[in-house]
């Protein structure tokens, strides 16, 4: 399988799936059929390209989730993550609008929005 086919398939599996995707379980869903450096490199480009966002659960691991609305030259996604202290699910949160307002001078590059506890499957 090609590279193109590789990033093709990754982008399918994370666009398709309900939470975001770890490394790990990209393997898995690819059944071993791409190295793990592969998959790394193609994850790396996708996020900076704006196809998928990255987002750390509360064990710090790597998720990946597909960008409804993102482009390479304003990659944002500042909205909440939920993460399952049960089954390790991160899903995004769309919708919800959280305000901090920051003293003057500060100038924010990035937020990161993680709240942890029991999604719906779980509780």
């Amino acid at each position: 399988m090609s590279k193109e086919n590789f990033t093709n398939t990754i982008t399918k599996i994370i666009k398709e799936s309900s939470y975001a995707v770890s490394h790990a379980q990209m393997r898995e869903k690819m059944n071993d059929n791409c190295n793990r450096v592969t998959i790394y490199r193609i994850l790396d480009k996708l996020v900076k390209n704006g196809t998928i966002h990255r987002v750390m659960d509360i064990d710090g691991i790597a998720k990946f989730a597909y960008c409804n609305s993102c482009k390479e030259e304003k990659h944002q996604h500042n909205h909440v993550h939920f993460s399952c202290s049960k089954c390790n699910k991160v899903t995004c949160l769309e919708g919800m609008d959280p305000k901090i307002n920051l003293p003057k001078g500060y100038l924010v590059e990035q937020v990161s929005y993680t709240i942890s506890g029991h999604c719906p499957e779980c509780n």
